[in-house]
């Protein structure tokens, strides 16, 4: 199925600031929010409404998609495996009901995610071309020990929060353009927890968290390009009691390899050749990724000819196909010639008939 352009999906101009699109998010999120919107193809729009508010927002996902449009987007895996494993119901109900309130009435405790981690790693170009597994050392917050993160003594109970009665929310009446409405927010006593701890953990003094050095090993794909990310879902920072971890995000270096140059998933390689060679043909070992590779140079080829080794290059993170190897023809002249070279090559010349750079 071919996909709307995201502008057209929340009705704004290309050039629209962050504040416009938020606007335009939130009006058309209600407009189709399947709570409220009950035609069949409610929940659909309401999906492609959050698709294009997921890339529009963010300010790197946009840069992409205004130069590359959906195919930019494709390569950013990250983010596909983000939307195709969101619930409407659940990760943009928070957002919405921060703005609208809770469509079915029911109340909806703040569940916190710790923070992600970035960090970076740098690969051999052998690695980039098989894949590899790294093991990257990390500094973070992980749940306590003792209390599991729950932040009381371990046996204590906590008490149910006064201020909200263990909803974790509470409603504040707010005037708009179009009349008053309430808006559902997080309790400030209880940080939308719904309790509170009156026995703090003596471990963790009742944070829940503690800090501590892992180690993590991240499986890079094969075919992974200099400037790409790997995202490894769960290994971030852990929020204290029942909020869930963080992300981990690897961005990737690949050293230069030594012969060849790339460009995706083909490489390119600069054969240089001598006037014998390219005269009267020659066969020449081209290095692989894997190897050696024998080739044949025809007799008379001119510098600047490209042969392709088909299926010899990067593996493609899309497919199972692997690019090719592209190995470009060069013209290597001498710069000095000893006394007894120079008159051969005059004895050369005198044979020939040259026209227009050609021989007769």
């Amino acid at each position: 199925m071919i996909k709307r352009d995201y502008y057209e999906v929340l009705g704004v101009a290309k050039g629209s600031s962050e504040e416009n699109i938020r606007k335009a998010f939130r009006k058309k999120a209600l407009e189709f929010h399947p709570d409220r919107n009950k035609h069949p193809n409610a929940e659909n729009q309401f999906k492609e409404v959050n698709e294009a508010y997921q890339v529009l927002i963010d300010p790197k996902l946009r840069e992409k998609y205004d130069r590359f449009g959906h195919e930019g987007l494709k390569q950013d895996q990250g983010f596909a495996r983000d939307f195709e494993g969101f619930d409407i119901f659940g990760g943009l109900g928070d957002v919405f009901d921060s703005f609208f309130g809770d469509f079915s009435g029911h109340s909806r405790r703040t569940v916190r995610r710790g923070a992600d981690i970035r960090q970076s790693v740098t690969l051999e170009f052998d690695e980039a071309y098989k894949g590899a597994e790294k093991e990257v050392e990390l500094q973070r917050t992980e749940k306590c020990e003792l209390c599991k993160g729950s932040g009381g003594k371990p046996g204590s109970t906590p008490v149910t929060c006064s201020t909200c009665k263990g909803n974790g929310q509470v409603q504040r009446a707010q005037k708009g353009l179009f009349g008053q409405f309430i808006q559902v927010v997080a309790c400030s006593s209880c940080k939308g927890e719904g309790s509170l701890i009156q026995n703090p953990c003596n471990q963790c003094k009742g944070g829940g968290l503690e800090r501590r050095q892992s180690r993590i090993v991240v499986r890079i794909p094969a075919g992974i390009e200099s400037g790409m990310q790997v995202r490894v879902t769960g290994e971030g920072h852990s929020a204290p009691k029942r909020g869930g971890s963080g992300d981990l995000y690897i961005d990737v270096k690949v050293k230069p390899h030594k012969v060849f140059r790339r460009e995706g998933v083909d490489l390119f390689l600069d054969l240089n050749l001598n006037f014998v060679e390219v005269t009267l043909g020659t066969k020449v070992d081209i290095p692989t990724m894997t190897g050696t590779q024998s080739l044949k140079i025809p007799p008379g080829t001119q510098p600047g000819t490209v042969f392709r080794n088909k299926g010899k290059g990067m593996p493609s993170l899309r497919n199972l196909k692997n690019g090719d190897i592209l190995i470009q023809v060069n013209l290597k002249i001498p710069t000095s010639l000893r006394s007894e070279q120079k008159r051969a090559l005059e004895e050369l010349a005198e044979t020939m008939n040259w026209k227009n750079g050609e021989v007769e």
